[in-house]
């Protein structure tokens, strides 16, 4: 293979359109997503790809996640659902990895973690196993419905009964409302919130640039639910979903989904994921199951430097910081969102 190079997407003016001409490419490996994470967390890139005259050969995308409280670490990509290193075949991946590792021991990193690439790592043990969920849009917009479980068409008649009302927006103010909601539901799941700069970050440099978009639904004028939403060339990522617990009885949720799942079909994209699911989060699985989607394994496998072996542990947070978590105020937990979040990548 021809020499890799090593690039920041950031600084190549013409990434994205590379990204179209290359298979298997997703929103998370555009030059966008790589700007929301150096801005937000100070994280430095290092993309590994062969460039040909109008896409990639291949291509690793890497961040340098550098801190004092959780180690230096390279990791592909951090807070990132999956992201499968592509390469043609096993010894192309073999070298992109190389590549990694030899970079990642001159830099010091403790690990490589990778979120994808199960095909390459079959014969090695994962740190983690997550649900991924895949929703076919090609298809007509009965036909979608008709994929729907039963109680899930239910749910969503249930919200239209009750007048709820969902709108499609790029606007701030939407994303600024998901994020009052976010820290009700993060606080729910025992987690801080991501930074208001995150926030920010992936307004300026993906929904303001038409990669993105915001779905909300109200009652008695009320904000209730709101996903949040990133596409790109013809795939739609449901990334986050936030909502007040009190209105839960409305399936506000429900509604929410599926008139994303509506909308972006009526654009033309023809695939949604909806991202990782652990496999405890029975009630999550349940409900991505019930819009059809397939169900696939996303496997993360993480690389000790020092031990140069694949290791199993997982970075999870304790049960008891989860627990700690879930009963501070909303002010605080913001506070340590803002503070904690670049650490966690």
């Amino acid at each position: 293979m021809d020499e890799l190079t090593l690039i920041n997407p950031v600084e190549q003016k013409n990434w994205n359109n590379l990204l179209l001409n290359t298979p298997g490419c997703s929103f998370f490996y555009t030059a966008g997503w790589a700007d929301v994470l150096i801005r937000s967390y100070n994280y430095q890139p290092f993309y590994f790809c062969h460039k040909q005259k109008n896409g990639l050969d291949c291509l690793l995308p890497i961040m340098e996640v550098a801190s004092p409280l959780t180690g230096k670490r390279g990791v592909c990509l951090p807070f990132t659902d999956f992201c499968e290193p592509l390469a043609a075949n096993k010894d192309q991946f073999q070298e992109l990895l190389g590549r990694a590792m030899e970079l990642g021991r001159k830099r010091k990193w403790r690990y490589l973690e990778i979120r994808g690439g199960e095909k390459y790592l079959a014969e090695e043990k994962p740190s983690q196993v997550f649900g991924g969920h895949e929703l076919d849009l090609s298809c007509d917009q009965q036909q979608l419905l008709s994929g729907l479980r039963n109680s899930t068409r239910r749910n969503i008649k249930k919200a239209q009964h009750e007048k709820v009302q969902v709108h499609v927006s790029t606007s701030l103010k939407a994303l600024q409302e998901f994020c009052r909601l976010n820290i009700l539901t993060r606080r729910e799941h025992g987690l801080p919130p991501q930074p208001d700069r995150f926030f920010q970050n992936l307004y300026d440099c993906v929904i303001a640039q038409n990669m993105g978009f915001v779905v909300t639904a109200s009652a008695s004028g009320q904000i209730i639910a709101a996903n949040v939403y990133l596409h790109f060339d013809k795939d739609v990522i449901y990334k986050y979903g936030a909502s007040d617990r009190q209105y839960q009885h409305l399936r506000a949720n429900n509604l929410v989904m599926w008139e994303a799942i509506k909308w972006s079909a009526a654009q033309g994209f023809k695939q949604m994921t909806l991202g990782r699911t652990e496999p405890e989060h029975k009630g999550l699985m349940q409900f991505k199951a019930g819009w059809g989607a397939k169900t696939y394994r996303i496997c993360y496998y993480k690389y000790d430097l020092k031990q140069n072996a694949f290791v199993s542990e997982s970075g999870s947070i304790h049960p008891v910081m989860n627990n700690i978590f879930s009963k501070l105020p909303p002010f605080a937990l913001r506070t340590l969102g803002s503070i904690l979040y670049r650490h966690m990548g």
